[in-house]
């Protein structure tokens, strides 16, 4: 109760007392300039600061996913960033994208929106949402909906439960008032994505260690893990993202990772992660149906970090990655080829993994989000003790003319 009176109090309190709106009249402006560029990040580090459960992204990595010269999706996608200044500050902020590839796979006209973040001023929330329209609707599509990035590893969905709730790497947070004042201009929910904390159990759940048998025995399958970084990377890295491209392929919104962005994807993710939180499930010729991916959680590191990785944001970081024991980690990529799923390779990946966390002592896992209509997925949980704590909404809005 005392958590949710405080993230009440910073949804009404934060930020708001910058004088009168008549003092120093609103203007919206496109984001041309390296030092605008670095105002749009810079803003909601500073809108959120202090918050308890926000958990800052780091401005160089925010930074490139907005350029061309940082972001490969850039090659099928086309944005716009907006910001509104209050006098000399920024009150808002906005991208407006199209990824042109997604379009063509789901046989859709839509837009997107990311990165938004605004003050619960409803004239700013106006300007930023109709620069977006209207930058979407100029380029002939019929709808625009979010939040959603350029691809799913980045950011996508708005938090409308789960405000007094820590939120996680791959996620974002946002105030309470930000669902209501989209919704006011009209945006209607398109799909929810759910979160859980699932409590890791002391020994492996009987179910899991049959089924895990099972289907080595009947599909010839095996369990792969590393003890060398550079096999995991030159071996296998290419073949773990074009199975993220096959296995994630019906999921809302999807866009596939180009040859570029896996190469990205390879040096962000692997050369980082612990090794005893990664594995594999081959065929007897050693091909790639299943991974699975886990990091120790690093939302209080990057807290500390203040979104800056230097002079000393990098050792809090790494010193979480490689802690001997943690209380949380984050579930931050399972896949399974679509042949494979739903016949029990998850349990041989989770057989594993459950080992591993009891190793670290790890108390819970976060999920991550997950559609609600992804139903075998969420029904995995049901053998673990868990509790849904976050709830998150991709919203849309048709583009009238």
């Amino acid at each position: 109760m005392i958590r949710e009176i405080k993230n009440k109090v910073w949804s009404v309190t934060h930020y708001f007392n910058r004088g009168d709106d008549s003092d120093q009249g609103l203007k919206l402006a496109r984001v041309t300039t390296k030092d605008q560029l670095k105002e749009f990040v810079q803003f909601k580090l500073d809108l959120y600061r202090d918050n308890p459960y926000f958990v800052p992204d780091l401005a160089s990595d925010e930074i490139s996913a907005l350029t061309k010269e940082g972001n490969p999706a850039f090659e099928f996608c086309e944005a716009e960033l907006f910001m509104v200044y209050r006098g000399h500050e920024v009150v808002g902020r906005i991208v407006a994208l199209i990824n042109h590839k997604a379009n063509k796979a789901w046989g859709e006209n839509r837009a997107r929106f990311g990165w938004v973040e605004f003050i619960d001023n409803d004239e700013v929330v106006d300007m930023l949402f109709e620069a977006a329209e209207k930058w979407a609707r100029l380029r002939g599509c019929t709808e625009i909906h979010g939040p959603m990035g350029f691809t799913d590893l980045d950011k996508e969905g708005m938090l409308v439960e789960g405000f007094d709730q820590m939120g996680t790497m791959i996620t974002n947070y946002n105030y309470p008032y930000y669902p209501r004042q989209i919704e006011r201009r009209g945006y209607i929910k398109d799909t929810d994505w759910m979160e859980y904390k699932i409590f890791i159990p002391k020994l492996v759940p009987e179910k899991h260690a049959r089924m895990s048998q099972i289907v080595q025995d009947r599909y010839g399958l095996r369990l792969l893990k590393f003890d060398d970084r550079e096999t995991l990377v030159n071996q296998y890295g290419k073949a773990i993202f074009q199975l993220y491209n096959e296995a994630y392929s019906k999921l809302y919104g999807f866009s596939p990772l180009n040859s570029e962005q896996i190469d990205m994807a390879i040096k962000q993710y692997l050369p980082l992660i612990n090794l005893d939180f990664i594995n594999l499930v081959v065929t007897k010729k050693g091909e790639v149906v299943g991974f699975g991916i886990t990091i120790p959680s690093i939302a209080k590191a990057l807290q500390k970090t203040g979104g800056k990785l230097f002079p000393t944001g990098f050792v809090h970081i790494l010193r979480a990655l490689r802690a001997k024991h943690t209380e949380v980690v984050e579930l931050l990529l399972i896949g399974v080829k679509p042949e494979y799923q739903n016949k029990g390779v998850n349990a041989l990946i989770f057989e594993d993994l459950i080992k591993v966390m009891n190793k670290y002592q790890v108390k819970y896992a976060e999920s991550n989000p997950e559609l609600e209509t992804n139903l075998s997925v969420m029904l995995q949980w049901n053998y673990f003790k868990k509790v849904h704590h976050k709830r998150r909404r991709a919203y849309v809005k048709g583009l009238q003319n």
